[in-house]
């Protein structure tokens, strides 16, 4: 009798975590901060300093928070890595927001290197992509606990002229 009290209720849990409480996927979202010394030298040496600032938000829209680790962000370059950003650990609320704010100084050297360098300039946009892999556990309920981790990628567009900021990404949870 006891047993089967156990099984119904094992089997109620394992029902309610794949319908009600599946796991939805986390948006993330690069808001640009700034664009802050972005300085491009021609003559006498050729040389470019910029620093990206970066609000990061990560919506989390699930009914467990998630608990993750320190990380490493990475800005890439027509495939070239330009910029590491460490992210520190934090815990992102159920159902809630957690804004992180970070900056990566862009590498000039492997910026000017790059063959589309110039054409870049020409057209007066930079196109990056950063990502980023965060390992943690997700807790439901303060009940279970998951390892989980979040992958996110984002597409950042950065203008010359206007010094303005773009991006578009897109996360994905696995458990």
């Amino acid at each position: 009798m006891m047993a089967d009290v156990e099984q119904n209720l094992k089997v109620v849990s394992i029902t309610l975590f794949l319908t009600v409480l599946k796991p939805k996927q986390p948006q993330v979202i690069a808001h640009p901060a700034s664009l802050d010394h972005i300085a491009v030298q021609l003559f006498p040496t050729l040389s470019i300093n910029a620093t990206l600032g970066l609000v990061i938000t990560i919506d989390n829209r699930n009914y467990g928070s998630f608990k993750y680790k320190n990380t490493i962000a990475y800005v890439n370059y027509h495939g070239t890595t330009v910029a590491e950003v460490p992210i520190e650990h934090e815990t992102v609320p159920a159902h809630g927001k957690l804004n992180i704010s970070t900056s990566a100084n862009l590498a000039a050297d492997k910026l000017i290197s790059s063959p589309c360098f110039w054409g870049d300039v020409a057209a007066g946009r930079f196109n990056l992509t950063s990502s980023a892999t965060l390992h943690g556990e997700v807790s439901v309920l303060k009940i279970f606990k998951l390892g989980a981790t979040v992958f996110s990628t984002c597409d950042i567009s950065v203008f010359i002229q206007t010094q303005d900021i773009e991006s578009k990404c897109k996360s994905k949870i696995k458990l």
